[in-house]
Parts: C-alpha cells; sequence; structure tokens
C-alpha cells in the first residue's frame, strides 16, 4: 500500500494512548493512515492523549479516538455501529491492532492465601489481553468494516513462553493471543487479511514497569541484545509499517520477532548463563 492509497483507509488501534499503540498510532498515521485510537485514561492522563492527538494530526490525516474499556462490549459495539455509519457501509479499516495491557500479575500459588490470583482475575486478565481481540475483529467483519487484505497486528511478548515471577495469568494471554491469531490467520483467508503476533524485545513501557524485577529484566536484556539495547516502541511501530506495506498480508499466522535478535540468545557476557526473558 502506497501513502496515497492508505489515506482512504483507517488504522483502529487497541491502546493508542501508550505504549506500543501509541508508537504505532503515530507512524502510521506518519505513513498516510486516518487513526482509531480506543484507549483508556483518567483525566490526569488526558493531556498525553492530546500531544499524541496534536502529533497524528500534523500528518493531516483524520482521526478519531474512543477513551472507554475496550474490553466492554456494549461500547465495542457503539463503536463499530458509529463507524457503520461514519463509513457510509464500506469496508475501510485497514489495520487492526490490539495492544491492551491490563492484566493482574500475581502468582498462582502463594505462601499467603491472599496473595494468589483469583478465577476472576484470571479471566479478566485472558478475557482483556487475548479474547478481546477476537471479539473486536469480530465486530469488524459483522459490520462489513474490515478491508479485503487488511493487516491484524496483536502484541505477544517472549514471557509467552517463558516463566516470570507472577506473570502468570499474562503469560497464559500471550500464549493464548498468539493461538487466536493462527485461528483468525485461517479463518480470515477468504478476506486475504495477514494477522500475526509481535513479539517485542524487552521494552521499556509503562506496562513493564508493572512487572515485579523489572529493573533486572532490563538490565540483563541490554547485556543479552546483539544490539546491547532494549528494544523502543518506535523499532516496533517500523516493522508494523514494514508489514502494511503492499504484498505485507502473505504474511500471516506467525510470530514476528522485532527485538533485534534477543530472544534466540540466552547467555549474558562469556559463559553466564541466565533466564530468556
Amino acid at each position: 500500500m502506497s501513502n496515497n492509497d492508505n489515506k482512504n483507509y483507517w488504522a483502529l488501534i487497541l491502546g493508542a494512548s501508550s505504549g506500543f499503540g501509541e508508537a504505532a498510532s503515530i507512524k502510521l498515521a506518519e505513513d498516510g493512515f486516518n487513526v482509531i485510537g480506543i484507549h483508556l485514561d483518567r483525566q490526569a492522563t488526558m493531556p498525553h492523549v492530546e500531544e499524541i492527538i496534536a502529533k497524528i494530526s500534523s500528518f493531516g490525516v483524520q482521526h478519531i479516538f474512543y477513551n472507554v474499556n475496550a474490553a466492554d462490549d456494549k461500547k465495542r459495539e457503539e463503536i463499530a455501529a458509529e463507524l457503520k455509519q461514519k463509513f457510509g457501509g464500506k469496508a475501510l479499516i485497514k489495520v487492526l491492532m490490539h495492544s491492551l495491557a491490563f492484566g493482574t500479575l500475581k502468582p498462582f500459588i502463594s505462601q499467603d492465601k491472599g496473595q494468589m490470583i483469583t478465577k476472576a482475575q484470571m479471566e479478566m486478565t485472558l478475557d482483556v489481553m487475548a479474547n478481546s481481540l477476537v471479539y473486536w475483529t469480530q465486530e469488524l467483519v459483522k459490520n462489513n468494516l474490515l478491508a479485503r487484505k487488511a493487516r491484524i497486528f496483536a502484541m505477544t511478548s517472549s514471557g509467552g513462553h517463558t516463566v516470570i515471577p507472577s506473570y502468570g495469568a499474562v503469560s497464559a494471554a500471550k500464549a493464548t493471543l498468539e493461538s487466536h491469531v493462527r485461528q483468525l490467520a485461517e479463518e480470515l483467508g477468504y478476506l486475504e487479511v495477514g494477522v500475526n503476533s509481535i513479539m517485542a524485545g524487552v521494552t521499556d513501557t509503562p506496562a513493564l514497569r508493572k512487572i515485579p524485577g523489572n529493573i533486572p529484566m532490563m538490565d540483563v536484556a541490554r547485556r543479552k541484545n546483539p544490539r546491547k539495547r532494549l528494544t523502543t516502541t518506535e523499532d516496533v511501530a517500523k516493522i508494523i509499517s514494514l508489514l502494511c506495506m503492499d504484498g505485507g498480508e502473505w504474511i500471516s499466522g506467525g510470530i514476528i520477532h522485532a527485538d533485534g535478535g534477543e530472544d534466540v540468545v540466552n547467555y549474558v557476557g562469556q559463559g553466564k548463563q541466565t533466564e530468556n526473558y
């Protein structure tokens, strides 16, 4: 897709106000896409949202931002109905990005029974961080909003196949998300839609800062990454931009490593073994 073609289409970003969703919103706007941002922010963080919107506007594209819970069924249905009316029934959403990072960080087992994750917390984490991808995709298809040869991206992490303290529910959500991506890649084949998980390297985002042990995790990542630095949200946004180019829809159903080679390295320094975060 060229920038001239992009101006006719929209990118729908779930989690557009920080981290990977923020960077992708800005980069896709630079590429010419109009942007629909779904975010959940309190009044204290709204000034940053306004800064993001200003950056998007600077590229001369349109934008619509909704400050709602992306996992709320009613809000999702209302937004889809509004977009269907705005687009006149045309399938104009060319990019759907799932970058929702809201879950419970608690151990499954603890000496303190009050610290163990509950059923409600487990189900909420999987619903927001994994299952909502399916529900949003269904909503777009039902309302004829998803364009042919669209791209769908879901942010996963190496935590989906490794163990990190208190990360169990999120790890399960990431593994589930990757499974959903594979299934959607098959079921959306008739629309020639490319569906992929994006596995970023360790990135200093607000979501990472909530994970216990995040400081040593970042230190390990810097030392073992072949580039000797952390991944940035801009690195990942550029990968998404590349995959949105003409022909990128043929890459589908997989996990794209956007980490500079970090995940394949299992050591820090000469002969020193470490956990593979």
